[in-house]
C-alpha cells in the first residue's frame, strides 16, 4: 500500500513536535532495556552504564507509543475521556514511556521524578529485581490489562466500555495475539455494544509482521483479504501502512481523526433518535515495521522489520565494543539533547502536547476503577429464603431463588451491575433476571425471537457462547469500577483456567500497589455440577477447577460450597459486597434437600463450617466418628450414611460437620480464613476417625489439612473419574461417595465396629448392588433411596 498521506492534517510545526515526542518515547523504551546509568547520554556510553541482564521487548514498543501519542492529540483537541489497553504481551516499554513523559508515573512514584536522577531510577527498575516487569502490570498507572497471556485485550476493552457512555477505550491488538482463539471470538463483541448507553471501543490492530521468530498470519495475507475479514466481523477497517515517519504521522493523524468523528457521529445519531441499531464501528489496521526506528542490521542480520527485533535487538553489549558503539549510535539517533533539558525534564514545547490531570490516559479514573466504584444497593437476601419446618425433608432447586435475588439487585443497580454467562443462565435456573433485563443483543432479529428469545439492545444480561469473551467482559467491567456475577457449567469453567489465573495475579499484585483502590470481587458460580450429569455423561464430570483456585494467592481466592438454598443466598450476598477477591461458589441447579432455615444458614456461613447438632448425637460426649462433608450431593449422602450408622448401631456417637468455606480447613497461617489448630482439633478431634465426603477430587482436602494433628485419621471420599450416563445415586456409588460406601468406611475405621459390623457391611453392599441394578433396568434411582430424607 502507498505511504502517501490522505491529507496533511498536521502542520509542519505539529508534525515536528509530535515526531520529537515519539522519539522521546522510543528513547525511553530503548533506555529501559539497556541502561542503568548515564540516562541522558551526557557521557560517552561505557560498558558500566549497561545492565547486566538485558530483558524486555523492543519490537512492538515503537508502534504502541506511536498510537498513544496520536490519541493524546485527539484527547486534547476534543476533550475526550480515554484509556489505552496494550494487547502485545511484552509491550510495556511502549506504554511506560508516554506514561512517564506525561508525569503520572512520577506522581505515584516520587523517586521516579521528572529529572535526570528520576530517569535513571526509571530505567533501572524495568525488568530488574525489585522493579517492574515487561508487561503492563498493575504497578503501571493507566493499565487495566496486564497482557501476561495473550488474547483478552478486546474483551477487556468492551467490558470497560459497557455503561460508560462518555469513555473511549483504545486498544492496541498484537498480530501475534490475533492468532489466539479468545481474541478471534472477541471481535464479535461489537454486536453487544449499545451506542446509546455504552462508550466506544477503537481497536488498533498492530501488524508489525512477526511473533518471536515466525511471521504473523494476518500480516501475510493480502490487503483485500484482511479488509474483508474485518468487514465480515462487522467493523469498518481503516489502514495506516508504511515506515516513513513523516508520512505515517500524517496518515495516523488523519485516520484517527476520521475514526473519532465516525464514533461521535454514531453516538450522536443513536442518542438523538433513541435508536441503538448496531453500527459498523471503525477500527484501524496499523502496519509498521517490527522494531521500528531501531537498528537496521546487527552482525549482518536484518533486525528492523524482522523477528530479530522482537525482544532485545542487540545483546552482549558489555563485551562487544562494536555492539556498544552501535547501541550508542542508535540511542543518539533520537537526539535526547533536543528532547530533555539539562536537568532531564522533557522540554516545555513537548510537555505541552500531553493532556492534563485526569484527561491523561494514565490518570483517567476508569483505569483505577476502585476510585469510581459505588457499593451496590442490595435487597435483603433473607427475603428470598426457603421456609423450612425441619431440616432435610423439603427438596427445592438451589439456584432458582438466587435468580430472583440477582433480578432485584439488577433492578436496583441498572447502571453498574450486569450478569454474565455463556448461554446458560436459563439452564442454570437464573432466568428470573430476564423479568427486569433481557439479553444484550444488537445483531439481527427473527420474528420467532419475540417468543422467549429474551433479546434486547437494552439488555443487561451478557451471554455469548465463548467463556473467554464473557469472562473478559466481566473483568473489564470490574476493573473499571462496576459489579458483576458470572455463572457457568462446572465441566467448562476450565475454559477460563488461565484467565482466572491472570486475574488472580492482577489482584494479588494490586494489593501491593497502595494507590490502586479496591475493585468489586469477581463472583463465579459453578453449577451443573459433576454429580448431576444424568444425560451429559463422563465429559461433563470434572470438579477440578477448585484445585486450580487453591494454587493462587490466599489473599485473593475464596471457595464456598453451600449445601442448600439459604446458604447459597447468604454466600452470594457476602460475595457481592466484597472487594478484591475471586469468589468461587459451587452449587448445583437441580432440586436438593434443604437443611437450614435462613437464620441458621447465616450463622453457619458466617462461621464457614460447623457442627450440625440436629444431625449429631455426641452432645456432651466424645464422638466415635466425625462425619464431615462439603458440597450438596456429598452432604446428602453423608447425612444418609449417618442415618444408616445410627440405625444399625444405636449407641454409636457421630459428630456431623458441614463445611461451606473450604479454606477453613487450611491452617490459619496459610489462609486468612483458616482455623487455628485449637479450633480445628476441637471440631475434628485429635484421634478419632474422620470420614470426609467431598464434592471434588479427594486429594484437595488432604492438601488443605495435611498439617493438622488428626490428619492421619482423615479419610476422604470424592470424585474418582468414574461414571458416564448414570443416575445420581449410581454415579455416587461408582465414586464411593454414596451413603453405603461411607457407612462401610466408618465400620472399617471404628475399632468397636470392626468386630461386630460384618453383617451390616454385607447388607450395605447388597443394597448398593440392588440400587445399581434398579437404575440399569428403570433408568432412575430406587425411589425410596432417591426420596430419602432426614428422619432422626
Amino acid at each position: 500500500m502507498s505511504e502517501k498521506a490522505d491529507t496533511n492534517l498536521l502542520s509542519t510545526q505539529e508534525l515536528t513536535l509530535i515526531h520529537r515526542y515519539w522519539c522521546a518515547c522510543n528513547y525511553l523504551s530503548a533506555g529501559m532495556i539497556y541502561l542503568r546509568d548515564n540516562p541522558l547520554l551526557k557521557q560517552p556510553l561505557k560498558p558500566e552504564h549497561i545492565k547486566q541482564r538485558l530483558l524486555g521487548h523492543w519490537g512492538s514498543s515503537p508502534g504502541l507509543s506511536f498510537a498513544y501519542v496520536h490519541i493524546n492529540r485527539l484527547i486534547k483537541k476534543y476533550g475526550l475521556s480515554a484509556i489505552f489497553l496494550a494487547g502485545p504481551g511484552h509491550g510495556a516499554p511502549g506504554v511506560l514511556g508516554p506514561v512517564y513523559l506525561e508525569g503520572t508515573y512520577s506522581e505515584v512514584y516520587p523517586n521516579k521524578s521528572e529529572d535526570e536522577e528520576g530517569l535513571q531510577h526509571f530505567f533501572k527498575e524495568f525488568s530488574f529485581p525489585g522493579g517492574i516487569g515487561s508487561h503492563c502490570t498493575p504497578e503501571m498507572p493507566g493499565s487495566i490489562h496486564e497482557g501476561g497471556e495473550l488474547g483478552y485485550s478486546i474483551s477487556h476493552a468492551f467490558g470497560a466500555a459497557y455503561d460508560n457512555p462518555d469513555l473511549l477505550v483504545t486498544v492496541m491488538v498484537g498480530d501475534g495475539e490475533s492468532e489466539t482463539g479468545p481474541l478471534a471470538t472477541s471481535w464479535h463483541s461489537n454486536k453487544f455494544l449499545n451506542p446509546i448507553r455504552d462508550g466506544a471501543v477503537l481497536p488498533i490492530l498492530h501488524l508489525n509482521g512477526y511473533k518471536i521468530n515466525n511471521p504473523s498470519i494476518l500480516s501475510r495475507i493480502s490487503h483485500d483479504e484482511l479488509k474483508h475479514l474485518f468487514m465480515g466481523y462487522g467493523w469498518t477497517p481503516h489502514f495506516v501502512e508504511g515506515s516513513d515517519p513523516s508520512l505515517m504521522h500524517q496518515n495516523m493523524a488523519a485516520t484517527l481523526e476520521r475514526c473519532v468523528q465516525e464514533i461521535k457521529s454514531i453516538q450522536k445519531t443513536a442518542r438523538n433518535t433513541n435508536n441503538p441499531k448496531r453500527p459498523l464501528w471503525p477500527m484501524i489496521v496499523l502496519r509498521s515495521p517490527k522494531g521500528w526506528t531501531g537498528p537496521q542490521e546487527v552482525d549482518g542480520h536484518k533486525v528492523e522489520g524482522f523477528w530479530r527485533a522482537h525482544q532485545v535487538p542487540m545483546s552482549n553489549i558489555k563485551d562487544n565494543p562494536q555492539h556498544l558503539q552501535q547501541l550508542e549510535a542508535w540511542l543518539r539517533s533520537y537526539q535526547p539533547e533536543q528532547l530533555f533539558d539539562e536537568n532531564g525534564r522533557l522540554k516545555a514545547e513537548l510537555k505541552s502536547l500531553a493532556p492534563q490531570k485526569e484527561q491523561r490516559m494514565s490518570a483517567n479514573p476508569h483505569s483505577n476503577g476502585g476510585l469510581l466504584r459505588k457499593a451496590l444497593r442490595m435487597p435483603d437476601f433473607s427475603d428470598y429464603a426457603v421456609a423450612l419446618e425441619a431440616p432435610g425433608k423439603l427438596s427445592s432447586p438451589n439456584t432458582k431463588p438466587l435468580g430472583k435475588f440477582l433480578r432485584d439487585i439488577m433492578q436496583k443497580n441498572m447502571h453498574n451491575f450486569r450478569v454474565f454467562g455463556p448461554d446458560e443462565n436459563s439452564s442454570n435456573k437464573l432466568d428470573d433476571i430476564y423479568e427486569v433485563s433481557k439479553k444484550t443483543w444488537l445483531a439481527d432479529y427473527l420474528p420467532e425471537d419475540a417468543d422467549g428469545g429474551e433479546l434486547s439492545p437494552d439488555g443487561r444480561v451478557m451471554e455469548m457462547l465463548s467463556e473467554h469473551t464473557v469472562e473478559g467482559w466481566l473483568e473489564g467491567y470490574l476493573l473499571t469500577g462496576r459489579h458483576g456475577f458470572f455463572s457457568t457449567y462446572e465441566s467448562f469453567v476450565h475454559v477460563i483456567d488461565s484467565m482466572f489465573n491472570q486475574h488472580a495475579k492482577w489482584l494479588a499484585m494490586s494489593k501491593d500497589v497502595p494507590w490502586r483502590a479496591p475493585i468489586s470481587s469477581l463472583n463465579l458460580l459453578i453449577t451443573s455440577t459433576v454429580w448431576r450429569q444424568d444425560h451429559n455423561g463422563f465429559t461433563h464430570q470434572d470438579p477440578g477447577f477448585l484445585d486450580i483456585v487453591v494454587n493462587k494467592s490466599p489473599e485473593v481466592t475464596r471457595i464456598y460450597l453451600p449445601p442448600d438454598v439459604n446458604c447459597l443466598l447468604s454466600v452470594a450476598n457476602h460475595c457481592l459486597n466484597s472487594t478484591d477477591y475471586i469468589n468461587v461458589i459451587v452449587c448445583d441447579k437441580q432440586k436438593h434437600l434443604q437443611y437450614l432455615n435462613i437464620d441458621a444458614a447465616i450463622e453457619h456461613c458466617t462461621k464457614g463450617l460447623g457442627i450440625w447438632d440436629w444431625a449429631s448425637n455426641d452432645q456432651g460426649e466424645e464422638p466415635d466418628l466425625v462425619m464431615a462433608c462439603a458440597g450438596d450431593i456429598p452432604t446428602k449422602e453423608a447425612l444418609a450414611a449417618t442415618s444408616l450408622l445410627r440405625e444399625h448401631f444405636p449407641t454409636l456417637k457421630v459428630r456431623f460437620i458441614n463445611v461451606v468455606d473450604l479454606y477453613k480447613l487450611s491452617p490459619q497461617i496459610e489462609h486468612p480464613h483458616g482455623l487455628s489448630d485449637r479450633e480445628f482439633d476441637s471440631l475434628f478431634t485429635t484421634n478419632k476417625p474422620i470420614i470426609f465426603n467431598f464434592h471434588g477430587y479427594p486429594y484437595l482436602i488432604h492438601r488443605l489439612a495435611y498439617r493438622r494433628t488428626n490428619h492421619g485419621n482423615l479419610h476422604v471420599r470424592g470424585y474418582k473419574e468414574k461414571g458416564s450416563i448414570n443416575t445420581p445415586l449410581e454415579l455416587a456409588i461408582q465414586n464411593q461417595i454414596d451413603r453405603f460406601s461411607l457407612a462401610i468406611d466408618a465400620i472399617n475405621r471404628i475399632p468397636s465396629l470392626q468386630k461386630i459390623g460384618a453383617h451390616v457391611q454385607e447388607k450395605l453392599r447388597n443394597r448398593q448392588i440392588e440400587c445399581c441394578r434398579y437404575a440399569y433396568e428403570h433408568g432412575v434411582d430406587l425411589p425410596e433411596e432417591d426420596e430419602w430424607s432426614w428422619k432422626h
